[in-house]
């Protein structure tokens, strides 16, 4: 059956036990949407909106209120209004469907039921001033409100957003400071126009990173903080930055203060509340090793770390010294530790809590109506104690655990450090998150077996938008995330997606971070290349590809930097390495075919994955000095962006694996790296003459490779297999015009 004639709904993979395997395709699986016009029978008024992004659009500012109750109750993905044909001059009208118009069933529901409201940009100085009431009862000069939570998580709650509550701006990093007479936002490059357009007139925008401006808001604030009293909530800012933002501030006679409470909490009246999502079992099957097996490689680590003397100490340690536990407060560590998932945060699989971990027994910190039964019997088998998510500061301050040390990592929250004062703690790197970045032998076959099916529904979205585009529909960026996303859906084991849908075209494309709203969405344009950056979250593995494609004929600049993009990919993809070398060290084989254009990318090269976890870990990545080890794996994608114009990114994930060389010198020590995402790479703004006979190989080969692959998997959506086989058949680039004009493509 036509995909876009579905008699019944999508299959959706749900949990067998509801307390285990529940269905989660939901609260993480915001992605764009397809607007479609709906036939008379199936006609709706859609409430206009637009969706949160991955790391936030630049489109439109959400306010007044960052999270009103409608927002709170959205369904499963994102609504859309309607596609219509523009009925261009030399293209037919096309009457017999639109694009999308024939969604039914739990599809057609979703769009419905699916609340995005897009409110005006309000006057925030009344937020400020309150809290300005608040800084003056403590004398503080600065109040500093980050974007991280009390877990230093990169992506939050909805309750934990308190800068984007105090300051309008939406995007996932940077720092709001408020002084007594302004207020600053201060962001990195990738948020500048954000913050412009999602600020109002109340705040000063801060570029950090800016040619002879600050690096970053602690250079800012270190050029200001003259014998003053800086206000921070202790939880959260890391003991890392803590402990040296502290000791610079001393030189300038200033210091950091903690409220006992946080001083946004204290105005935020409707707050949200914190989620109270059960949480459940990821069973071996997707795991790999159990969590006793974990544990017990945890505490063997924390038995050979060295006590807590001094180093010129020759006495005895005393009892008190020995390390004798490890706190972790890293939530994806605790999740993967124990085995265990959550539904806490949007796109991400992990649960709010704290683990003491000790040599005999283990206590986890959680809200207890969390816990069901299941779960509970589960924990006992570990000799996991649960207690109650606030008991972890009553457990530390009484320093429940007896005598010893305790290892924490340099991420975890100074106010932890502050409970437990220096002489009972020890920092040292994460070992769990070492544990964690190697992934077992089941957890990269599930990898690959996630990355097979979501290449499947990339082919059979990117088939179905080829098609709808050569038949002259305009479609927007949001309805095009969207039904990414309901192909997705139907695949086995999909429990959302693994961050929000980047689907953008034109100048939107040359903000690496833009997420589409669908009241501002573009249309997807045939002068410019189209990026599409998303990934699905199943319960064997965690997704994220990025490809760019063309619907019309490219320009000669556009393509010569997506094949200087598609050269700094493929020197990735096919470098061998001994062991020791960091991705830092490789870094530059993507970035060196585009600096012989003088092009370049601001943003990272690549970063570590989950397994069914958060989309970005470390420690290892392509700016990072840990060395990479097999079992590692990391994502591939350079881009370039024309400012105001367009953008491309190609993005695969990769496996760290040991390869043998010709020579093998010093030995079995040769590492290289096995591609694990199965999507073509379109051919059309590739130059062939820039390209190396090894180069063109790889090219073929890949797409060859997806073809065989995929399949399996396609045999039955005879749409998605011919355009499978184009890609993987048709030639490099795009014939020159002839005579009068007349283009020709490989079509």
């Amino acid at each position: 059956m036509d995909p876009d004639h579905e008699a019944t709904p999508p299959p959706v993979y749900e949990h067998t036990n509801s307390n285990d395997l529940r269905s989660r395709t939901s609260r993480s699986s915001r992605s764009g949407s397809f607007q479609s016009s709906i036939r008379q029978q199936d006609a709706f008024n859609p409430i206009p909106g637009g969706a949160r992004s991955r790391s936030q659009s630049t489109s439109t500012y959400k306010g007044p209120h960052p999270f009103p109750p409608d927002m709170l109750k959205r369904s499963e993905t994102y609504k859309s209004n309607g596609t219509k044909n523009t009925n261009r001059s030399g293209r037919p009208t096309l009457y017999p469907s639109e694009s999308s118009s024939t969604l039914v069933g739990s599809a057609l529901e979703r769009k419905i039921n699916d609340l995005d409201p897009v409110a005006e940009r309000q006057d925030t100085g009344s937020r400020i001033e309150a809290l300005r009431d608040h800084m003056r009862q403590h004398d503080i000069a600065y109040y500093v409100v980050p974007s991280e939570d009390a877990h230093g998580s990169e992506y939050i709650a909805p309750s934990d957003k308190r800068r984007e509550w105090i300051s309008g701006f939406t995007g996932s990093a940077g720092q709001a400071i408020i002084s007594q007479t302004a207020a600053y936002v201060i962001v990195d490059s990738r948020y500048w126009l954000q913050a412009e357009e999602e600020c109002d007139r109340n705040w000063v925008k801060v570029r950090a990173g800016e040619p002879g401006g600050f690096k970053d808001w602690v250079d800012w604030l270190l050029a200001r903080a003259d014998n003053v009293k800086i206000g921070l909530d202790a939880r959260l800012i890391s003991y890392e930055k803590a402990t040296a933002l502290n000791a610079s501030l001393k030189l300038k006679g200033s210091k950091l203060y903690y409220p006992p409470q946080n001083l946004v909490d204290l105005i935020w009246s409707d707050k949200p509340p914190r989620s109270r999502e059960p949480i459940y079992v990821q069973k071996k099957e997707f795991s790999g090793p159990g969590a006793n097996e974990k544990l017990a490689r945890l505490r063997d680590w924390i038995r050979k770390q060295r006590p807590a003397v001094p180093s010129y100490s020759k006495a005895e340690p005393k009892p008190s010294q020995i390390q004798v536990a490890t706190l972790l407060s890293n939530l994806s560590c605790i999740a993967w530790l124990l085995n265990l998932r959550g539904d806490d945060i949007p796109f991400n699989p992990v649960f709010h809590s704290y683990l003491f971990v000790g040599l005999e027994s283990a206590t986890l910190f959680i809200e207890l109506a969390k816990l069901t039964p299941e779960v509970e019997g589960y924990l006992q088998t570990l000799n996991v104690v649960p207690r109650d998510y606030n008991d972890i500061w009553t457990f530390l301050r009484r320093k429940e655990w007896g005598e010893g040390n305790v290892i924490i990592s340099p991420q975890t929250s100074y106010a932890i450090c502050l409970m437990m004062t220096s002489f009972r703690y020890t920092v040292l790197p994460s070992y769990v998150e070492e544990m964690k970045a190697v992934k077992s032998e089941t957890e990269l076959n599930g990898l690959r077996n996630a990355y097979l099916r979501d290449g499947a529904a990339f082919v059979k979205w990117l088939a179905w938008l080829d098609e709808k585009m050569g038949q002259g529909y305009d479609i927007t960026e949001y309805e095009a995330a969207w039904r990414l996303t309901e192909y997705r859906r139907r695949n086995k084991y999909y429990m959302g997606l693994a961050y929000e849908n980047i689907s953008a075209s034109g100048p939107n494309a040359a903000l690496p971070h833009y997420s589409p709203h669908k009241a501002t969405a573009r249309m997807i344009d045939r002068e410019n290349p189209y990026l599409n950056d998303s990934g699905g979250q199943y319960r064997d593995g965690t997704c994220d590809t990025t490809r760019t494609v063309h619907f019309g004929r490219p320009t000669p600049e556009q393509c010569e930097a997506f094949t200087r993009v598609l050269q700094g990919h493929i020197a990735i993809d096919t470098a061998i390495f001994p062991e020791g070398t960091s991705g830092a060290k490789l870094d530059v084989l993507a970035r060196r075919a585009l600096w012989q254009d003088g092009l370049n990318y601001m943003h990272g090269t690549g970063h570590g994955f989950g397994s069914f976890l958060n989309v970005h870990e470390g420690p290892q990545s392509f700016t990072s000095d840990v060395p990479l080890v097999a079992g590692h794996v990391i994502t591939n994608e350079p881009g370039f962006y024309n400012a105001g114009k367009w953008g491309m990114r190609i993005e695969s994930a990769l496996a760290v694996r040991r390869v043998r060389t010709k020579g093998q010198f010093n030995g079995d020590v040769w590492l290289g790296f096995e591609r694990l995402t199965c999507v073509p790479i379109q051919t059309k703004m590739v130059k062939e003459v820039m390209l190396s006979k090894e180069e063109r190989q790889w090219l073929k080969d890949h797409n060859r490779r997806c073809l065989e692959l995929l399949e399996p998997f396609l045999r039955t959506d005879k749409r998605a297999m011919k355009w499978l086989r184009r890609e993987a058949e048709r030639g490099i680039g795009i014939a020159n015009a002839g005579p009068g004009g007349l283009t020709i493509d490989w079509d």
